[in-house]
């Protein structure tokens, strides 16, 4: 008779059974750090990812010189649509527990195939929105040099120190970063808000009036062609999801800090914008920003508040393109990390750091990506601002507004098949609306897409297939690890390294 094992005097509860096709939560020394954010600290990085000041100075310009005065409208209807989006967006939050964002909820709506292309195409639009801003940044922050001591930097050389400070940060951790972001979002947004009531306390060119508001102004010409930079400016708000693993409270931490961030930009943008058309006048705003679209800010800082705060609004906006690449950064290594402990990208990136808990392997690859890229451009004598910004931005554009559109599909198509459409009819019919408002956005920004390039037809096409490609190579390489390699398939989706949500709920 073979003896049996001792029986145990204090039983052990089994561990509760797991979903089908979700694995085991990360080992500690490869998991990222927890209980580190509240709600603020993630609404600080995602609204210094849009990057107010830069978007405010180096983009309104643009929009005010095709809309007029009607611009600040624009921000308000891009603010909406993504305030509507935003409730389908954490309604799929709440009911699944995922933390990989667009990755995540595209895999549980639409399946794995289209979720591991959605997958790819975030981490590219991240990183074509991040390495663009690069060449922007380079310029400004010699701009800002030139200006204060009179000595001219090379662009590329300020770009690669650039990168490195991104690389260090993000390294350090994501509390570290949040701190760091906090500052300099809070500086940015000072210097603009001083320069608003400014205007406003001096009554403007022509005293204040509510010009911007009224029909003719909103339905002018011109008007659907400058949604383009109001839906632009508001890229990154829906990376909140990312740090659930993080947050402390996810389940109230993230939809905290997603509204607060829509609503902070919607409000703000408009705000300052309107401002702007204050200051010149409302028939005569759209001809100053014509004739002086990198300056239009700038002069209004000189001449209601002074060259003090013009020397000071030069140094932000460099810092204001710091704080955005820094967010970036920390989102793209999150894609990349999630992707990597699904088993799709190499498993020598899903280790964190292991004393500051950041994925730190995916970071460093990041920042030999911008290394390569910004050094290609350095060498081929590309004009920063119209070749490395506005080339390799739009990509990043199309994407996230395009991984939008898939994502609202996705919420109604998950609530549809489990049968919650009652119970979650608010989010049902909040991704109905977003599907029809990010479809006709990205129809009109892809029809209008030669505002943000500056190029030709050619090159245009080339750019927003650029998207179509990278989403369908996704959707294929999914297909090949479901017929050859299917443990990977199934693990497709980043659902399963969540420590607050062990299961779909």
């Amino acid at each position: 008779m073979t003896r049996q094992p001792a029986t145990p005097s204090i039983a052990t509860p089994p561990e509760p059974a797991r979903p089908e096709g979700l694995d085991s939560p990360p080992p500690p020394e490869i998991g990222l750090k927890q209980n580190a954010l509240g709600a603020p600290a993630i609404a600080f990085m995602v609204i210094a990812a849009a990057a107010p000041l830069t978007v405010m100075a180096g983009v309104a310009p643009l929009a005010l010189s095709i809309g007029g005065a009607g611009a600040p409208v624009a921000y308000l209807v891009a603010g909406a649509a993504f305030a509507i989006f935003a409730v389908a967006f954490m309604a799929m939050t709440r009911a699944t527990g995922g933390k990989g964002a667009f990755y995540s909820y595209i895999t549980l709506g639409l399946g794995r195939s289209v979720g591991l292309g959605c997958g790819l195409l975030a981490v590219v639009a991240y990183n074509a929105l991040q390495i663009g801003v690069y060449g922007l940044m380079a310029i400004q922050t010699q701009d800002a040099i030139t200006r204060l001591f009179g000595i001219t930097i090379g662009w590329p050389y300020l770009a690669l120190a650039a990168i490195v400070i991104v690389w260090y940060v993000g390294r350090r951790g994501i509390d570290v970063g949040a701190k760091f972001l906090g500052v300099l979002l809070s500086l940015e947004t000072g210097i603009l808000l001083i320069l608003a009531f400014a205007v406003l306390a001096q009554g403007g060119a022509h005293g204040i009036g509510f010009d911007s508001f009224h029909p003719s102004a909103v339905f002018a010409p011109g008007m659907g062609g400058i949604l383009a930079f109001a839906f632009a400016a508001f890229m990154g708000f829906e990376s909140t999801a990312l740090y659930r693993s993080e947050a402390r409270n996810p389940d109230r931490t993230i939809p905290r800090a997603t509204y607060w961030a829509v609503g902070f930009m919607a409000i703000a943008y408009c705000f300052i914008v309107w401002s702007m058309v204050q200051a010149y006048g409302a028939r005569e705003v759209q001809a100053a920003a014509t004739n002086d679209v990198a300056g239009l800010f700038f002069s209004a800082m000189t001449h209601y508040v002074g060259t003090w705060a013009t020397d000071i609004m030069s140094v932000l906006i460099v810092t204001s393109a710091l704080a955005s690449q820094i967010a970036f950064h920390n989102a793209i290594t999150r894609y990349t990390y999630s992707l990597a402990r699904d088993g799709v990208l190499p498993a020598y990136l899903d280790r964190t750091h292991p004393v500051f808990r950041s994925p730190a392997r995916a970071g460093a690859l990041q920042t030999v990506i911008a290394v390569v890229v910004v050094g290609a451009f350095a060498i081929a004598g590309a004009d920063p601002y119209y070749r490395l910004l506005l080339l390799v931005n739009t990509p990043g554009v199309v994407g996230i507004i395009a991984l939008q559109l898939i994502t609202a599909i996705a919420v109604v198509a998950y609530f549809a098949r489990k049968r919650l459409v009652r119970v979650e009819r608010v989010a049902v019919i909040a991704g109905i609306v977003s599907i029809v408002v990010l479809g006709v956005a990205l129809a009109v920004l892809i029809s209008k897409i030669n505002l943000l390039t500056n190029a030709d037809s050619t090159t245009n096409t080339w750019l927003v297939g650029l998207v179509g490609a990278v989403l369908l190579a996704g959707i294929a390489v999914a297909q090949y690890f479901r017929l050859r390699r299917p443990r990977i398939f199934d693990r497709i989706g980043g659902l399963y390294d969540d420590p607050h949500a062990d299961t779909e709920r």
